[in-house]
């Protein structure tokens, strides 16, 4: 065996026992929190790119994409606890039971993700809680739909196919996506600001 294998080989068994020890029961949280985090920041950099090469905006705002990672916490705690409270009343893999959760996600959990994210970013923002409501009613319901067209697809394989371990990476894997557009809409300018550029695609 030459020194590039025995070097595969170690690689390999230090991911096994990298994911043995991430996703287990006791770092779990941490590392779904990690993964929420860096994932939102990254949906917000390439936003911000996007705005920056179409010119809807000057440059790079670090200050945003530092606030969207904080509500990744928040929303990564949000998810986290679902999942565990999906599985443990609907254990099993059948039809019935995915369908199930699929519906109560989309009409409880959705709801209140989209909530808890634009909450958090008005408390980061300074704003009041009048101008939170605004805010939530002029954008949340964007969001909602958007929902609609991603989610019971995803979730279906969610909740059908991945370990339970696995459930929050693979929702922010698919919400990378979701992540980009949350920033858009998050950031959209609205005929009520005083600004009036646009950050809309």
């Amino acid at each position: 065996m030459d020194n590039l294998e025995k070097w595969k080989l170690k690689v390999v068994a230090a991911l096994k026992r990298l994911n043995k020890v991430a996703f287990s029961q006791r770092y779990l949280l941490y590392t779904n929190l990690g993964i929420s985090i860096g994932l939102a920041m990254v949906g917000d950099q390439m936003e911000q790119g996007y705005e920056c090469w179409s010119g809807h905006i000057d440059k790079w705002d670090r200050t945003r994409t530092i606030r969207m990672g904080i509500s990744g916490f928040t929303v990564g705690i949000v998810c986290h606890y679902w999942y565990q409270y999906l599985d443990q009343f609907y254990p099993k893999r059948t039809l019935r039971a995915v369908v199930h959760k699929i519906l109560l996600d989309q009409f409880i959990c959705s709801p209140f993700y989209i909530t808890v994210f634009f909450i958090t970013m008005g408390v980061l923002e300074d704003k009041t809680w009048e101008e939170m409501k605004e805010e939530i009613r002029e954008k949340a319901i964007i969001l909602y739909t958007a929902e609609w067209t991603v989610w019971p697809a995803a979730q279906f394989v969610n909740f059908f196919l991945i370990p339970p371990r696995y459930r929050v990476v693979y929702d922010n894997i698919i919400s990378l996506g979701y992540d980009v557009y949350m920033s858009n809409v998050k950031y959209r300018k609205t005929p009520n600001s005083s600004d009036t550029t646009t950050a809309s695609k």
